[in-house]
Formats: structure tokens, sequence, C-alpha cells
């Protein structure tokens, strides 16, 4: 999966900063927040400047083991999903998003953390599993409940962020709650839902996103709409630095797109 960017992540990165005011310097060193020792808040720094999956993980244990109360945890939580998925460790990163989401059940975090485990359970679902609508179900489950929450999220306390950057910020959820719920359907090869999902994940997208187009393509050719897949994997194969791996994906089904235009006529 590719990172979500968050705006409550920006608290975690602001809640960071504190300890660099307390290295010597002209003036008096600022204190950290209310109710954050000097030691939790190098903790948190530690998080947030993480270079590594396995440094960000580390970091992560350490901040939740030794400040279990921490205001933070639930943003560390998140940080921790993020990097085992990156590892591709799919169920590590499902249980580090699901601890996160106890810890902001109605929250940006929160909402950033029901998304990364319903895309990762609708990708890591195979057709033949056994508990295959188990997995789906839960899935859905978290993408509605996601949805239910974006209108009315907070902006994360003690953080600057425009009202307009925040709206971008929940767009783009909007657009990964889609785009979760298409590979739901993909994955219960409903193919007009996937269409519906997949366009609407295109539609609310701050930028073209590759990947989106791409699997909306797929869905098209699947569901036998040729022309309207053609069209769309077009544009794709247009988009300058196109990473290999989505280039040959659409190339693929841009070929199929084009074999079934001629078999209709």
């Amino acid at each position: 999966m590719i990172k979500r960017v968050s705006a409550t992540m920006a608290a975690l990165a602001a809640a960071a900063t504190i300890v660099m005011a307390q290295t010597p310097a002209p003036a008096p060193a600022a204190a950290p927040p209310k109710g954050v020792s000097a030691k939790e808040a190098d903790a948190i720094r530690k998080v947030a400047n993480a270079k590594s999956p396995d440094e960000k993980i580390a970091a992560v244990e350490n901040l939740v083991t030794n400040f279990a109360d921490t205001v933070y945890k639930g943003e560390a939580l998140y940080e921790a999903a993020e990097a085992e998925d990156q590892k591709g460790d799919y169920a590590k990163a499902v249980s580090y998003g699901e601890l996160a989401i106890e810890s902001d059940p109605k929250g940006g975090v929160g909402v950033n953390a029901m998304l990364l485990v319903a895309g990762e359970l609708a990708q890591h679902t195979g057709k033949f599993d056994l508990d295959k609508e188990e997995k789906l179900g839960k899935s859905e489950k978290y993408v509605n409940q996601a949805l239910e929450l974006l209108p009315n999220i907070p902006k994360p306390a003690g953080v600057k962020i425009s009202d307009a950057d925040f709206a971008a910020f929940k767009k783009g959820e909007t657009s990964d709650a889609h785009k979760d719920l298409g590979l739901i359907a993909t994955a219960r090869q409903k193919w007009e839902v996937a269409i519906t999902e997949f366009k609407l994940a295109v539609d609310n997208a701050s930028a073209p996103d590759s990947v989106l187009m791409a699997r909306l393509g797929n869905a098209y050719n699947e569901a036998n709409k040729y022309a309207d897949a053609q069209a769309i994997l077009k544009k794709v194969l247009e988009m300058p630095n196109l990473n290999p791996s989505v280039e040959a994906f659409a190339k693929q089904e841009e070929t199929r797109a084009e074999r079934g235009l001629k078999s209709a006529k």
C-alpha cells in the first residue's frame, strides 16, 4: 500500500520538536507541553525522526512501553503499522493498525488506521480463503466506519493547519476509502461495484493516481466495458515518470481492451 499522509501525523512531528528547544542556547529552553516529560519528548522525537521501518518500529515500541499513557500513542502505533506495511508484513501492519484504532476510535488517526487495515485485509484475502467473507466483512465495516466519521473529525490539537489543507486531507481519505471498497469488490469479483468505487477514488484523489486509474481500467475490462477501459488506460500510459510495474500492468490491460473491442465487432 501507498503511505497515507495524515494531518494528525503533524502532531507527532510537532511534539518531537520540543526537545530541539532543550539544547543549550542563549535564550531559555522551551518547556515540554503540559504532562510531557523531557524523556517522553525525546522518545516522541525518535519516532518522528526514524529513518528506516525497523528504526521506526523500535522507537514506537520504546514510546508505548515506557509511556503507556502518552497522548501520542495512537499516532505512534499508526506509524508502526505503516512501517510494517513498508516491510511487507501484512499481519503486523494489521495488528498495529487495530491498536491505533483502539487508541483513537473516533479521530483522524483512527480513520487512517481503519483505512489501512481495511486495505490490507482486502488485498491479502485470497479467492479460496476459508475465512474470505469474514475478512472482507471486517474490511468493509472499517471503511464504512471511517466514512461515517470523516465529515466530523476535528483538526489535530496543537497543530496549525488551514481549513483548505484539512479539507484536502479529508478528501484524500475519502479517496482511500473508496479505493478500499473497490478492492473489496474486486476480491468478491463484483465488477460493477468495483467500477463505481474505483471511479469515486480516482475523482477524489488529490492528484492523478496511476495505480487507481489502472485498477479502474482492469475493472472495466472485467465488466466487458472495453471502450471505457481503453480510455482510462490510455491516460495512465500518457502519464510521465510512470512506475514500470504500473506501466506493464496498464499495457497488458490496454491490449486486453483492444482485443475485447475487436471481438465485439
